[in-house]
């Protein structure tokens, strides 16, 4: 039986650490952004892309402070205490509707990784699972509305832990990019009421109303939702880089940047 953990009501900012490539330093990308180029940069056969990708990462705001849920809004299911939701980039363009991009996601395409690495976090894979029924993998009626609204017709979740952490990427697939921002956007507020189910897994679980921080990413007609957190629900302490944690379970993003390049071409910067 799970037990709910006590709420601390200040979180412990964990340790800076250092991070650099030469040649980005040189462009005025901060390290966190270096390390989110690196990430996208490292798909096979995208490496022209890593220009055109800088402005991807001049979405993220390196003084973010991510909007924590409300006491009112306690649920019985686990949901993020904190989201921040990012546009899709130009360079998404080539799959802005999935007409475009018409062959379906493959579990062993968005989750061909077993083991997924950032700095000194190595996460490894505990469970996959692929949904048609989009409104199956998330609960509150208004984002199961939403997502048929923006005609979603996959819903891919893998989940990884390190049994200090763990954390759980779902791909959406959904008619449009303007379905993808709406739905991306809407999330700033609706994740207090209604947010996707964790995959079940003996190894990887969140209690409760522990604490977890989420994000979202329209990428096109495609969304990834990114939900971190401890195992045990407590809030990060100096030993947990949650930085490299999300950046490490967005590995799974390579699939989506192969479809850009089979769709192409690539708008320029």
């Amino acid at each position: 039986m799970m037990t709910t953990p006590t709420r601390k009501r200040r979180r412990t900012p964990a340790k800076t650490q250092t991070w650099s490539i030469p040649q980005l330093e040189e462009w005025g990308l901060s390290q966190g952004q270096q390390r989110l180029l690196a990430v996208v940069g490292s798909v096979a056969g995208v490496l022209v892309a890593a220009v055109v990708l800088t402005f991807v990462i001049g979405s993220m705001s390196s003084d973010f402070v991510p909007e924590r849920a409300t006491a009112a809004a306690i649920s019985t299911q686990p949901r993020p205490d904190a989201y921040k939701g990012w546009v899709s980039p130009k360079l998404f363009a080539p799959i802005a509707r999935s007409k475009a991009d018409p062959d379906p996601l493959t579990l062993k395409d968005v989750f061909a990784e077993k083991v997924l690495k950032e700095g000194r976090t190595t996460l490894k894979l505990a469970a996959t699972k692929m949904d048609a029924d989009c409104s199956a993998v998330v609960w509150g009626q208004g984002l199961a509305d939403q997502l048929a609204q923006a005609g979603c017709t996959q819903a891919a979740r893998g989940v990884y832990t390190d049994g200090r952490h763990v954390a759980q990427y779902t791909l959406l697939n959904l008619r449009d990019t303007a379905s993808a921002d709406g739905l991306v956007q809407s999330l700033t507020t609706m994740h207090r009421g209604g947010w996707t189910h964790l995959l079940a897994s003996g190894r990887a679980r969140f209690p409760v109303g522990g604490y977890t921080e989420a994000s979202g990413h329209a990428m096109g007609h495609y969304v990834g939702l990114v939900w971190i957190g401890r195992a045990d629900g407590a809030e990060p302490g100096a030993k947990d880089d949650f930085v490299s944690l999300s950046l490490a379970v967005r590995g799974a993003e390579k699939a989506v940047f192969r479809r850009v390049v089979a769709a192409g071409p690539i708008p320029a910067p």
